[in-house]
């Protein structure tokens, strides 16, 4: 089968590798999958570049995201979901067979029922995004009728984060984006109120929203260099719960203000969540996909002799949803 794979850390245009690798067979509890459309995380690009540690096996096949249809099963693995669309998470988490290839194996609980009306290159934007934002969301119980505020509101999980909270029933939601163009992806996503924060003072402009009350729940992309606005608009017994602090790794803040005020700081780290909040995600997302009030944003879409540039899009920062690597194997269904 054609994959993309590598066997040192480092910039992709050094590392990845295109070529054949053998055909993966599906073991007991697992399925082979023909992929059809494969995400690419920013997860994906820093393990890759070694920028969340060594890599955890000798040959990586990249990307834990992807959509297309099951091939095979292995033992105990109910043979009816031959032909069954499915979209694909933690595909590549300390396995080497990630989604980038033709052909993906991986436990078959972790290949998820497609409904019919969404697209392979849309469940290939799911994963990572759309269970993180779900996570983020739900980390405290929920969000039905709360004040919740979404930073990067354009981004792929915010976007996810955006729909889902609508889904949910979240009373108002706010979000934040750096330019008109991504205040009009947010306020599609269902956004009732956007704050461009490069022309806007957030804290102003939350508290104007929210008559002073501030916001029950955030959902944060970058706890560090948010964290003295977001300690200003965050409510008595409210959440900050944060998935991202790249602009500053180690933040420093006045504990006694948020602690006098109950606030909760919950860290998001996808691969780490247990199985039952694996499963209420998986279960919630395909009723908002259901429902027709989950869409995912496609940023681009590559062919898998452009793996490379997929990845350096990722980095760029300047994408607005899923990047997607197209590994050939099968076509989509119209």
């Amino acid at each position: 089968m054609r994959a993309i794979w590598y066997e040192r850390q480092g910039a992709a245009s050094d590392v990845l590798t295109l070529g054949e690798r053998p055909e993966p067979s599906p073991g007991p509890g697992e399925v082979a999958v023909t992929v059809q459309a494969s995400g690419v995380n920013p997860s994906d690009v820093k393990i890759r570049s070694g920028a969340r540690g060594p890599m955890a096996v000798a040959l990586q096949i990249p990307h834990s995201d992807g959509a297309g249809v099951i091939k095979a099963v292995g033992e105990g693995v109910d043979p009816s979901r031959l032909g069954e669309r499915v979209w694909l998470y933690q595909a590549a988490y300390q396995r080497e067979g990630g989604s980038c290839a033709e052909t993906c194996v991986l436990p078959a609980e972790q290949a998820v029922p497609l409904p019919d009306q969404i697209s392979i290159k849309a469940g290939a934007a799911l994963g990572i995004p759309a269970m993180t934002a779900h996570r983020a969301l739900f980390c405290t119980g929920g969000v039905a009728g709360k004040t919740v505020l979404v930073t990067g509101g354009a981004g792929a999980v915010g976007h996810s984060a955006i729909q889902i909270a609508k889904w949910a029933g979240a009373e108002t939601i706010l979000t934040t984006v750096s330019s008109p163009a991504k205040a009009a992806i947010a306020m599609a996503a269902g956004a009732d109120h956007v704050i461009n924060y490069r022309q806007q003072d957030v804290v102003e402009a939350v508290r104007a929203v929210t008559g002073e009350a501030g916001v029950d729940h955030i959902v944060e992309v970058e706890l560090g260099g948010n964290l003295a606005q977001s300690a200003q608009v965050i409510a008595e017994h409210g959440t900050i719960a944060w998935y991202g602090s790249e602009a500053v790794r180690e933040p420093v803040f006045s504990t006694y203000p948020l602690m006098f005020r109950n606030i909760t700081l919950h860290g998001i780290f996808l691969y780490a969540i247990t199985a039952e909040q694996r499963s209420s995600a998986v279960a919630d997302i395909n009723s908002a996909l259901e429902a027709g009030l989950l869409r995912p944003l496609i940023d681009s879409v590559w062919p898998l002799e452009d793996a490379v540039k997929a990845h350096e899009r990722v980095e760029s920062g300047g994408r607005a949803g899923a990047v997607i690597v197209q590994p050939g194997g099968g076509e989509e269904k119209p």
